[in-house]
């Protein structure tokens, strides 16, 4: 069989995202962080350093790629394992076989294992003798986190790279490369490709090259051609191969602001339906989860405030949750945490404290720090007069004493009367009309010297 012929059997049998996959760095896209101009395992490749490695990353990343791309790099031999299907015999067949192309062959070998996080620690502990000496050079590829599901000593012994979910930008990259390819993609083709199918594919892939591929595919051989033996691939023919619906929701431009910021306003309007509907068509449209977390915690802090100081807690709880366990089961937490706002009581007294005193600032009306209230812990602060004349609050009776934080005093933080902002208000109130220790009444004998001694460790 000629070169021809098996370039046309590959492309009859083998799935798009398969035969385009990139040959070398430089048809290689994303994961710029570790294979940039300078970055780690460009230089690694580079130097003819290679070691052993885990690539850790979501799925259509390009793991696999990459361990085919740096086996061509290298010139060494590339043996591919799937952990799901192996066993201990078949593992140490291929280390001996590596051994004895070094010895015979100076040949070092490339033990590509897909899946690793499947092997058991007894199929982790075979690999590491010869890990650890070089041959073969381990490749591990893993959608979970290595440092859960890979044993600490095989991990010592190998650097992991961590693949990010490609960009739009990426992903659009790889997409018309394979309309373009002639050999082994869909150049052949007469395809009419509308640029919002295009697009949206990319976007709802999830950052998954293999999804775009496979669903683009789909879609051309699928699409009925016209007349004249062409196919029009419109956003009707992208949502039905994808099986997802187009929502207007443009990552840059207005969807994106316009539904953002109407989610924002039903969370402050109290609206925890509407809120859910502006989330879900986020998390639909393809949305970081990150960018939608962040709008969660500053609405918790500005529009809710210390109606309930737990509300900001919960948000910033479902910021790191979503971050750790991903989508779609981020949109848990992330729906958890906008229920909890919207239904929360409202007060933005924090947010409008700080603006006032930030404009304070900004206009120039500048207070110089009074020196009972300036650090007195370095040596030489007592001849300057820092910190003499201070009254440490734990010292007197309800920890409390009236003392002027400033040369002249401003009203920033106004509390209302919701939910435990009205408690704080009270507190305020009563300290203002002196219900406890106006005059600066002493708690106990002796224990202005104990408090000193505190407020000394603690400046």
């Amino acid at each position: 069989m000629d070169l021809f012929e098996q370039k046309e059997k590959r492309a009859n049998i083998e799935p798009l995202a398969v035969r385009i996959r990139p040959r070398n760095l430089d048809e290689f896209a994303g994961q710029q962080h570790i294979l940039g101009e300078g970055k780690l395992l460009r230089r690694a490749l580079q130097a003819d350093r290679l070691t052993s490695m885990i690539l850790y990353g979501p799925p259509g990343t390009g793991k696999n790629t990459l361990a085919h791309i740096i086996a061509n790099i290298t010139k060494a031999h590339f043996v591919e394992i799937n952990a799901t299907a192996s066993n201990v015999a078949e593992i140490r067949q291929a280390i001996e076989a590596a051994r004895n192309r070094i010895l015979l062959e100076s040949r070092r070998t490339i033990l590509f294992i897909d899946e690793i996080h499947r092997f058991n620690k007894a199929q982790q502990d075979v690999l590491m003798p010869d890990v650890e000496s070089g041959n073969p050079v381990l490749i591990g590829a893993t959608t979970h986190n290595p440092f859960f599901s890979i044993n600490s000593p095989l991990l010592s012994r190998s650097i992991i790279f961590e693949l990010r979910p490609l960009s739009e930008a990426d992903l659009l990259s790889i997409l018309r490369r394979a309309l373009s390819d002639k050999e082994l993609g869909l150049g052949k083709s007469k395809v009419h490709m509308h640029k919002d199918a295009l697009e949206f594919i990319a976007r709802v892939s999830d950052g998954d090259a293999r999804r775009a591929l496979n669903a683009l595919e789909v879609g051309i051989l699928t699409t009925k051609k016209d007349a004249s033996g062409a196919i029009d691939f419109t956003l009707a023919a992208a949502e039905e191969s994808i099986q997802k619906k187009a929502v207007v929701y443009d990552q840059d431009e207005d969807g994106h602001y316009d539904t953002a910021s109407a989610f924002i306003k039903s969370m402050r309007g109290s609206d925890p339906d509407a809120a859910l509907y502006w989330l879900a068509k986020m998390i639909y449209a393809g949305e970081d989860p990150r960018f939608i977390a962040r709008r969660i915690v500053i609405c918790a802090a500005e529009d809710v405030g210390n109606a309930d100081p737990q509300a900001i807690v919960i948000a910033n709880a479902a910021l790191q949750v979503s971050e750790f366990v991903g989508l779609p089961e981020a949109r848990i937490p992330l729906a958890q945490a906008t229920v909890y706002i919207a239904c929360a009581p409202k007060s933005n007294a924090a947010y409008m404290g700080i603006e006032r005193a930030m404009q304070d600032v900004k206009e120039g009306r500048t207070m110089e720090v009074p020196d009972y209230l300036r650090d007195a812990s370095y040596r030489g602060a007592e001849k300057l007069g820092h910190g003499e004349g201070y009254k440490y609050a734990h010292s007197y009776k309800d920890h409390y004493v009236k003392q002027k934080y400033t040369p002249k005093r401003h009203k920033y933080y106004v509390p209302t009367e919701m939910g435990f902002e009205k408690r704080i208000k009270d507190w305020l109130m009563r300290l203002d009309e002196g219900f406890c220790n106006s005059e600066g009444k002493k708690a106990e004998p002796g224990m202005e010297k104990v408090s000193a001694k505190i407020e000394k460790v603690r400046s």
